[in-house]
């Protein structure tokens, strides 16, 4: 673990209970396509955690790592991306359910997102603030950002976007059968 490893630990912390939360939801649903979004918002949180614990590697993979002629981390590049694939595809299958979802999110919480997400890079890059008070900017940033993402998904009503949801396709159903 590095120097800003507990900064770190917050956001981790975050991060998994933003995952725990978004399993509960694939749980409590019971329509398929809700169920896609969920998992897919589980898989982009994972990949989050695994990007975040950049470290883990170097303490659990030898340095000379090597299967069918590939290293650790094309190997991890890969999985990562077929990880990216599967849950963009989870995405496009629960789009109706993916747009019902984004409209209804407040400008304010896009808005707070990407200034944290700018002001993030700026740290990271070492853009306004020194480089070692950028790598605290860029931490407490990413916390922000997951700490935003919690309380979202802890305001979140699973049961409204349900309901709203089959009304449309019940909709969508009496006027096909007519």
């Amino acid at each position: 673990m590095n120097s800003d490893g507990l900064i770190e630990i917050p956001g981790m912390i975050l991060l998994f209970a933003c995952l725990l939360r978004c399993t509960q939801y694939i749980v409590q649903s019971h329509i398929k396509y809700i169920q896609a979004f969920w998992l897919a918002a589980v898989l982009v949180f994972f990949t989050v955690i695994r990007r975040e614990l950049n470290y883990l590697p170097d303490l659990l993979v030898p340095s000379d790592f090597s299967f069918l002629n590939q290293s650790y981390d094309w190997w991890e590049d890969s999985v990562l991306t077929v990880i990216y694939l599967v849950a963009l595809g989870l995405l496009a299958y629960s789009r109706k359910y993916l747009w019902a979802v984004l409209k209804n999110v407040p400008v304010s919480l896009y808005l707070s997102a990407a200034v944290l997400a700018i002001i993030q890079y700026m740290g990271e890059n070492a853009i306004v603030f020194p480089h070692t008070w950028g790598e605290v900017v860029e931490e407490l940033s990413e916390t922000a950002i997951y700490a935003i993402a919690l309380i979202y998904l802890w305001r979140f009503k699973l049961a409204d976007y349900e309901s709203y949801l089959m009304q449309k396709l019940n909709y969508k159903f009496k006027h096909t059968n007519s």
